[in-house]
C-alpha cells in the first residue's frame, strides 16, 4: 500500500501529554497553550510532512481501572482511539506515572505489564473498522521520575511512587526490546521540574518535544 502523506502520529498519554500547567496548589489547573506543549513543539520541529494527533488525558493509567473515574483506564480507550485515527504511521505511548499511585498498590512489573497491553493493542490494530490500513509503529516512552511534592494531598496520593517511576525506564526499555518496538527514556533529556513535583515546566516541554522529533525522524524517515 502506498503511504499517505503527511506521516500521521498519535501521542497517547496522560497529563504530561495533555499539557498540565504545574502549580504548588496542585488543582485546579490550566493547560499549556498550543505552542508550549511538547506535542506541538515536536510537530513544529518535524514540519509539514508530519501530522500530530494529541490524545492526552489527565490521570490516565496504562490498564488500571481508577475508582474515582471510569474514563481513566488507557487500555479501555486506546483501541477506539487508534481505529478512529487510522491511517497512522506511529503511536507514541507515554504512560505509567499514574499507575504508581498508592491506591493501586502496583509494582513496576505490573506497570510494565500494563504498557505491554497497550503495545499489543496497537500492534494488533491492522484494519481498524472496515479499513485496510496496517498497524502503526510504536514508540514506548518512559516518563521522567517523580520529584518532591509540596502539596500533602499529592504526596499522599503518590506515597512510595518515586522509586517506582525510577524503575520504569529499565522495565520499558526491556519490554520494547522484547516486543521489537522503539523506546525513548524521557528522563535522559528532562527531569520532572514542575512546582508540583509531577508535571513539566514549559522549558521541559520544549526540550522533550525536540527530543521526540529527533526520535520520530529516526523511526519514520
Amino acid at each position: 500500500m502506498t503511504r499517505q502523506t503527511p506521516y500521521s502520529i498519535m501521542c497517547f498519554g496522560d497529563s504530561l501529554t495533555w499539557g498540565w500547567v504545574p502549580n504548588p496548589d496542585s488543582v485546579p489547573t490550566t493547560r499549556y497553550g498550543l505552542d508550549a506543549r511538547w506535542t506541538r513543539v515536536m510537530a513544529k520541529a518535524l514540519g509539514e510532512d508530519y501530522a500530530v494527533i494529541e490524545e492526552g488525558l489527565n490521570a490516565r493509567t496504562t490498564n488500571q481501572d481508577d475508582p474515582t473515574d471510569p474514563r481513566l483506564n488507557g487500555s479501555a480507550y486506546l483501541p477506539t482511539a487508534v481505529a478512529s485515527h487510522l491511517p497512522l504511521d506511529l503511536v507514541i505511548l507515554m504512560l505509567g506515572t499514574n499507575d504508581t499511585k498508592a491506591v493501586f498498590r502496583r509494582e513496576p512489573i505490573d506497570i510494565v505489564t500494563g504498557m505491554s497491553v497497550l503495545v499489543g493493542q496497537v500492534l494488533s490494530s491492522a484494519g481498524g473498522v472496515g479499513s485496510v490500513y496496517p498497524a502503526p509503529h510504536v514508540l514506548v516512552v518512559a516518563p521522567p521520575a517523580l520529584a518532591a511534592m509540596p502539596d500533602p494531598c499529592f504526596a499522599a496520593m503518590f506515597e512510595g511512587a518515586k522509586a517506582k517511576t525510577e524503575a520504569l525506564a529499565k522495565g520499558y526499555r526491556d519490554l520494547a526490546r522484547f516486543l521489537k518496538v522503539d523506546f525513548l527514556d524521557a528522563g535522559e533529556v528532562i527531569t520532572t521540574d514542575g512546582s508540583d513535583g509531577i508535571h513539566l515546566s514549559a522549558q521541559a516541554n520544549a526540550v522533550l518535544g525536540a527530543a521526540m522529533a529527533d526520535k520520530v525522524r529516526e523511526i519514520l524517515a
